[in-house]
């Protein structure tokens, strides 16, 4: 018999719902919240608010899309964090309430994790998946980590940032220069035209399998900054070499500590992860080194990358399997354990 899981997520500025038939993608719909590119980030009240607006419309269209009856659900998935405390209550309400309407379990999902088994979603043509054990280079703009994936529910970080996160780096980065919100892809584009070895910016010197990305964002500033004082054009003319030097100092971090680890733990099964997999640049840097490295990479297709409850979803499908269920009382935890 099939199961059917509703995932939800609501953890930052996009509202989603998506529905699975065991792997299977059925539907994934995801509406986004413009109003955040006029502050230049994301407002937790204004987004919270928008969530509310949003999640009933988004889940109906979602199970309209799916051609399925809400009675038919086995399930409902959501994140419980971490992610903006407002926006969680708004995904964690609906989802209990709906759920108790249809008499059916709650599923809490991770939203880290979720990244992660997004590789796992099934479309219309099979797709190679990643053989356990894997690691997973997680990359998005609050976290940036490496995971060792024994299982969909035995994963372990070996490394992480201390400080600042690789996706917080390039949007700072797009900031300082000019760019709007979010500045991720501005830099992925003027990258392709840049020169990456214009200016050289330092590599972080982090001991073990850890990043850390704010030495790296501060000396970006204070090399713009002593530039403008003889130049005040200076972003303009050099966007695209400065875009491109500061992507290959991230990339470079991010892979020579991925390459590590892959030594220290023997598994060449590579997969990566969250919003900034979708980067252009590391997408064709990990391809290049895994070649080189022999490796197997697991590169995520693009509507996975981002924030979307399609990973909630198939999240939910392996808690289901093991009957790990949620409690009515469960609320929602900003920072949430892994």
């Amino acid at each position: 018999m099939s199961i059917y899981i509703l995932g939800i997520e609501s953890s930052c500025d996009d509202t989603s719902a998506a529905v699975l038939k065991d792997t299977a993608i059925l539907s994934n719909v995801i509406a986004n919240q413009d109003i955040h590119k006029t502050f230049g980030g994301v407002v937790p009240e204004l987004a919270s608010r928008a969530h509310q607006q949003n999640i009933i419309p988004v889940v109906e269209v979602a199970l309209r899309r799916a051609n399925i009856q809400k009675n038919q659900l086995s399930a409902i998935a959501f994140t419980r964090g971490p992610g903006l405390l407002g926006s969680l209550l708004v995904g964690t309400s609906f989802a209990k309430s709906f759920a108790l309407g249809l008499n059916i379990p709650i599923i809490e999902v991770n939203h880290l994790k979720a990244h992660i088994l997004a590789h796992f979603v099934q479309g219309n043509e099979p797709k190679k998946v990643p053989q356990f054990p894997f690691l997973c280079l997680t990359v998005s703009g609050g976290h940036t980590q490496i995971v060792k994936v024994n299982s969909p529910s035995d994963m372990h970080i070996i490394g992480n940032t201390i400080d600042d996160a690789a996706g917080e780096a390039f949007d700072k980065t797009a900031k300082i220069m000019g760019l709007p919100y979010p500045g991720g892809p501005y830099i992925d584009k003027l990258a392709k035209i840049g020169n990456p070895e214009a200016f050289h910016l330092p590599e972080p010197k982090i001991p073990g399998l850890d990043y850390s990305f704010s030495g790296l964002k501060t000396s970006f500033l204070y090399l713009v900054r002593d530039h403008l004082k003889d130049n005040p054009d200076f972003i303009e003319q050099n966007k695209a070499d400065l875009a491109a030097s500061m992507q290959h100092a991230i990339i470079e971090s991010l892979l020579k500590k991925l390459k590590r680890a892959v030594k220290e733990t023997g598994i060449t099964e590579v997969a990566i992860a969250g919003g900034v997999s979708a980067n252009s640049g590391l997408r064709n840097a990990i391809t290049e080194l895994a070649e080189k490295e022999n490796w197997t990479t697991h590169i995520p297709e693009f509507q996975f990358t981002t924030d979307n409850a399609a990973m909630i979803a198939i999240t939910g499908y392996f808690k289901y399997l093991e009957k790990d269920f949620a409690e009515q009382t469960i609320a929602p935890l900003s920072k949430s354990l892994f």
